[in-house]
């Protein structure tokens, strides 16, 4: 083999490897990844019990219930939609009613979203982009600046 045969060979060997362990890293990720869906998307499709879902929306005024110890039950809405939530845990020091949150867990065969992870947002005027952008698709919106910070 020529020398330019070899490093030719090299490569190809080299880009073999690497589109295989691309390949491998998304097999294993496969349905460990969670999308974003809004409580009206969320009713639309229908889940699986066991499958892990991001919902994302707004904090419903008025319905937030603290229960015994750390406990908390609260609807997220798209303002088409709503979605019950609960979730055992420390809150974040910025949550609150009316607003944005991105809350990741399943949800159950009741049809309420059982969250094992609640995000809010960090400032007075950060909404999640992609709230921003659902609420924006439904002709609910928000100036751009606020989903960008």
């Amino acid at each position: 083999m020529t020398r330019k045969q070899r490093r030719l060979t090299f490569i190809g060997v080299v880009g073999a490897v690497l589109v295989a362990a691309v390949g491998l890293v998304f097999a294993a990720m496969g349905d460990k990844v969670a999308f974003f869906k809004t409580p009206s998307e969320l009713h639309a499709m229908l889940p699986d019990p066991d499958r892990r879902i991001r919902l994302g929306g707004l904090v419903e005024d008025g319905s937030l219930d603290r229960g015994h110890d750390t406990t908390v039950t609260f609807r997220v809405t798209d303002l088409n939609d709503e979605v019950t939530v609960t979730y055992t845990g420390i809150l974040p020091d910025l949550f609150r009613e009316g607003q944005g949150v991105v809350a990741e867990g399943v949800l159950t065969e009741g049809g309420v979203f059982k969250a094992d992870t609640v995000l809010a947002r960090h400032d007075e005027t950060y909404m999640p982009k992609e709230v921003a952008d659902a609420l924006n698709e439904q002709n609910h919106y928000f100036e751009s600046e606020t989903a960008t910070r």
